[in-house]
């Protein structure tokens, strides 16, 4: 592994900053597949992410990223691989990348919650000899640092950001429906009072929306069920045992919720919540028209409405609001969040590690991180960022969601996780679509469970 700091050659602000074909690269798999590992070259950097739909905001920080390290850096050129793709193809495409020399990227943008099942897939290489010289990885929080370190006690990715999640909701379709402007649910008998309330009285509208089923991947568990099943008295794993949990009430009762916002129609339609762009779809026209009145969805979404995203709205600062997600019946401290993150992380078939981890270091500066966090709406996971005022005050809602942070539950982000996940999100999508009762798909859960751990690590709730 690299030093935290490579020598630099005098700087040429005259060299262009290389990418393929002089912009960056979009290569699909089958291009990838040919290429020969012998015969690729050391000082180019073949850089993978998700890109979001029409979005450029990952691309647009990794080419100004690029061209300042280019300049200090000009015998090596930056290869770009966005992968547009849904969330479960997204990870699934990366994987296949990562999984030949012939094809892995250098470096790969990696939800944490992925990022265990990738470790024990042997995807990925260890950077504890990078995070132990890096001059910020003491300004990353425990917790952060906590869910890039797997269970074998070494790092396999440095964070970026992570975020919280809330309900946002429109004041305008409030206003029309009767509701107070200032809403403050406190328990989930209230969301739905609100949600029926809104189909009565605006009936031209879907009264909320929360990701539910398999098309949705990891959105439909997180914002989606996680939100509901942490606001209960169970969870989905248990520290002290180290067992993951199965029959409880909780979970139960979360499909129930999800069953009444069906069966009553207070949402979308089926195809439009199978749709895995409804989100796109949600944040570019049915927020911006006053289609949708509750939203339960995560931190960054207004990053959508910028004046330089694809569908600027800047009406939305004085038309959304935004309050904590409450909890079953308003136990506990009343109100749950959930917290992930992204990171950046090395493939164990990466050309030059010490090049990818260099370009971590130019991708992570405290300026950079602060842009990256106002132009995507992000939450810092570090100290130096969080003290500079301009990300202190750079969104209407950073103080809210930030704020929320301190309390957030995480995801039990192991190796068996995306399993865990991927039967979470069945269960959902049985009982949206009216195939099974909450209590048969809970039941189905609980086998499936069984099915991907061994059953020393499983638990029956009491």
């Amino acid at each position: 592994m690299p030093p935290r700091s490579l020598p630099r050659p005098r700087p040429d602000r005259r060299t262009m900053l290389r990418y393929t074909a002089g912009t960056a690269a979009v290569l699909p798999l089958a291009a990838l597949a040919g290429c020969s590992g012998g015969g690729r070259d050391p000082d180019t950097l073949r850089i993978a992410f998700q890109q979001f739909g029409s979005g450029t905001l990952m691309e647009q920080w990794i080419q100004r990223t690029a061209e300042a390290y280019t300049a200090d850096f000009p015998e090596r050129s930056i290869e770009l691989v966005p992968i547009v793709a849904s969330e479960n193809d997204y990870f699934t495409k990366n994987e296949l990348l990562m999984s030949s020399p012939r094809t892995s990227p250098d470096l790969v943008y990696e939800d944490t919650f992925i990022l265990l099942a990738d470790v024990a897939a042997g995807y990925l290489q260890n950077v504890d000899e990078f995070v132990e010289s890096w001059e910020h990885w003491d300004d990353v929080v425990e917790a952060s640092q906590e869910a890039v370190t797997a269970q074998d006690g070494h790092v396999y990715a440095v964070p970026t950001h992570t975020d919280t999640r809330g309900i946002w909701y429109h004041r305008g379709v409030f206003a029309e429906a009767g509701l107070p402007e200032e809403w403050e649910p406190t328990s989930w008998e209230d969301i739905l009072e609100a949600a029926r309330t809104i189909k009565e009285q605006v009936p031209d509208v879907a009264p909320m929306f929360l990701f539910s089923g398999m098309p949705q991947g990891e959105k439909a568990s997180m914002q989606g069920f996680e939100m509901l099943l942490y606001g209960t008295e169970d969870r989905l794993y248990d520290e002290e045992s180290a067992k993951w949990i199965v029959g409880t009430q909780g979970f139960v009762d979360s499909l129930t919720f999800l069953r009444t916002v069906f069966e009553e129609e207070l949402t979308l339609s089926i195809s439009q919540s199978l749709d895995p762009n409804i989100g796109e779809s949600i944040y570019s026209s049915i927020l911006p028209e006053g289609k949708l009145g509750i939203l339960i969805d995560g931190s960054w979404i207004s990053q959508n409405w910028t004046e330089d995203a694809p569908s600027p709205w800047p009406e939305w600062t004085e038309t959304m609001n935004v309050v904590r997600m409450p909890t079953q019946d308003g136990g506990g401290s009343g109100w749950v969040t959930l917290a992930g993150g992204w990171s950046w992380a090395v493939p164990k078939h990466a050309t030059d590690p010490e090049i990818s981890t260099s370009f971590i270091e130019y991708l992570l500066t405290t300026e950079n991180s602060v842009q990256r966090a106002i132009a995507d709406n992000h939450i810092t996971i570090r100290r130096d960022v969080a003290a500079v005022e301009e990300y202190r005050t750079y969104s209407p809602t950073a103080e809210f969601f930030t704020g929320l942070l301190e309390e957030a539950y995480y995801r039990p982000a192991y190796a068996e996780y995306p399993e865990v996940s991927s039967a979470i999100q069945q269960a959902m999508e049985s009982v949206m679509t009216m195939d099974k009762s909450p209590e048969a798909a809970a039941a189905d859960y609980d086998a499936a469970v069984r099915n991907i751990v061994d059953e020393d690590d499983v638990e029956e709730a009491s």
